[in-house]
């Protein structure tokens, strides 16, 4: 799938819930993998430039008919993803702390392809 059909996915609860959409995608370089997508909420539960890395493998992917992208599916309810780590839109540049993104994968159980 092409990285332009990922960014401004709409995503969703597995319920239909509207969560946000995916601004864009952070790249590990050094490791040639994908580090995470970064979601927002667009002025839900107030937090609208607010920003929240989100492992790939936490995202499912609905296509239509056409084999284009509709909607990224999160497997989380709001609280869950409303008390995950983030980062401000003024704060513009992504954390790529390691102790952060240990966080960040541990609140959505996912394991770190770096190790720990």
């Amino acid at each position: 799938m092409d990285a332009s059909q990922v960014i401004d996915c709409r995503v969703e609860s597995p319920q239909g819930e509207n969560l946000g959409k995916i601004e864009t995608i952070v790249f590990d370089l050094s490791e040639g993998r994908i580090l995470y997508a970064v979601l927002s909420f667009g002025g839900f539960l107030g937090t609208g430039d607010k920003l929240f890395p989100i492992p790939l493998t936490s995202l499912s992917f609905r296509t239509g008919k056409d084999g284009d992208l509709e909607r990224c599916i999160l497997n989380v309810d709001q609280e869950t993803l409303k008390s995950a780590p983030g980062f401000y839109r003024s704060e513009r540049s992504e954390p790529l702390d390691r102790r952060f993104l240990l966080r960040v994968y541990s609140h959505f159980g996912v394991t770190p392809y770096w190790g720990n």
